[in-house]
Parts: C-alpha cells; sequence; structure tokens
C-alpha cells in the first residue's frame, strides 16, 4: 500500500506539469524557436495578436492560437497539435520538431520521473542524486553530456538572465560555500526541480525564502 501511494503522488506530480510534460509532434506554451516564429507570424498575418515573432511560445501565443481555434471550432487548449496547425499553415505539422523543444521536454520528463528520489552526497544513479548528479543524469537523458560538479556544469553554455529564463535552464544556487554549489532544472512558472538534501529530488519555487536570496545566475546549455 505505501508503494502504490507514492506511485499515486508521483502520477499526479507529473500530470500537474503541464506546461513541461511531453508531447510528441505539438508546439505549446514554453517551446520556442523558428517554427513557433513562423506559426507566429501566421497568427499576425490572419488577425490575431501573437505578441512578437519571437519565437518564445508566451501567454500572448497562447492567447493567439486559443482564439483561431476557436473561430475554427477546434478545440480551444492553445496548443499547436496537428490539426490546428494543418488549419493554421495550409500543411502537415513537421515530423522532426525543433530540436532544442523535443530535447527539453526529454528532459523535463526524465526529471519529473524521479520526483522523491533520496538525496545521497556523490549520488548520480536513481539509487540516491546529489545535485549535479542528478543534473547530469537528467541532461543524458536528452543527449546532453554535462560535467559532474556543480560549478563546472556553471561554466557550460550561456549566461541567461531570470526574466529570460526557459524550461530546461540550468539553475545556480550558493548553498553550503561559496560560487555554484547547489543546481537545478527550472520547469517554468517560477518553479525548478532538483536533489536537495532535505528531502531527495524535490519541486521548489526559485523565489522561496531559502532558494531566493542564494539564487546566482542561470546557464542555457
Amino acid at each position: 500500500m505505501r508503494i502504490f501511494r507514492r506511485c499515486l503522488v508521483l502520477c499526479c506530480l507529473f500530470l500537474s506539469v503541464t506546461t513541461v510534460a511531453f508531447a510528441a509532434a505539438t508546439f505549446e506554451e514554453g517551446d520556442w524557436g523558428p517554427d513557433v516564429a513562423q506559426i507566429q507570424t501566421t497568427l499576425g498575418t490572419l488577425g490575431y495578436d501573437a505578441g512578437p515573432a519571437d519565437g518564445e511560445f508566451g501567454s500572448a501565443t497562447k492567447a493567439a492560437v486559443k482564439a483561431f481555434q476557436k473561430d475554427r471550432g477546434l478545440d480551444a487548449d492553445g496548443v499547436v497539435g496537428p490539426a490546428t496547425y494543418r488549419a493554421m499553415m495550409g500543411r502537415d505539422i513537421p515530423v522532426s520538431r525543433d530540436g532544442a523543444s523535443a530535447a527539453t521536454r526529454k528532459i523535463i520528463q526524465a526529471a519529473l520521473r524521479y520526483l522523491g528520489v533520496p538525496y545521497v552526497f556523490g549520488g548520480n544513479t536513481p539509487d540516491g542524486f546529489d545535485c549535479s548528479g542528478f543534473t547530469r543524469y537528467v541532461f543524458a537523458r536528452g543527449g546532453f553530456g554535462l560535467p559532474r560538479m556543480a560549478d563546472e556544469q556553471y561554466a557550460l553554455g550561456r549566461s541567461v538572465s531570470k526574466a529570460q529564463l526557459r524550461p530546461g535552464d540550468l539553475v545556480f544556487f550558493t548553498t553550503y560555500t561559496d560560487g555554484a554549489s547547489h543546481v537545478g532544472i527550472y520547469l517554468g512558472e517560477g518553479k525548478f526541480i532538483s536533489a536537495t538534501s532535505s528531502r531527495g529530488v524535490a519541486i521548489d519555487r526559485m523565489a522561496d525564502s531559502y532558494w531566493g536570496p542564494r539564487y546566482i545566475g542561470a546557464r542555457r546549455v
């Protein structure tokens, strides 16, 4: 019964993070890239205000998609799936999605799968993770190799401002020592997932009383 309750909790948590859940052949809030920019441009041409064609599928683009879907008699969920894409673009949705979006979804899907796994110092397997072991393991599921330590991961990719965070970005904090000593994966909506010493793999808010003052930056790999 205990195992059943744990599985039920993990399933509910997984389903609740809908903005980052993996779904093939769709474009939705949190995605980015040239395909999204093309959707935004087409929406604007059709008279729907999706905001600037910057390739960022945000709330304005979602609202424009919903309006388009409603006018076309489609399910107004704000997700550009095969039917919506065909009605909007006049062709089938690409079989091969923009690599960054697909890889990000795969990484976050993997991260959510390990919610509740206990913290183990030096751990880098599903039997137990420390913070950088967790991010390294999860990113490997998406095809990205990361170095082992948090401060080494902080040297990768490019710096991202807090205002420009996207799901899949690595977020860093100063905890037990100066510099980047804790790392997690940004999920969107001000939340991130990481292997914590007190609760194992868990979801927290960037702005909470503990993590907020310790945040030092983010990197996009």
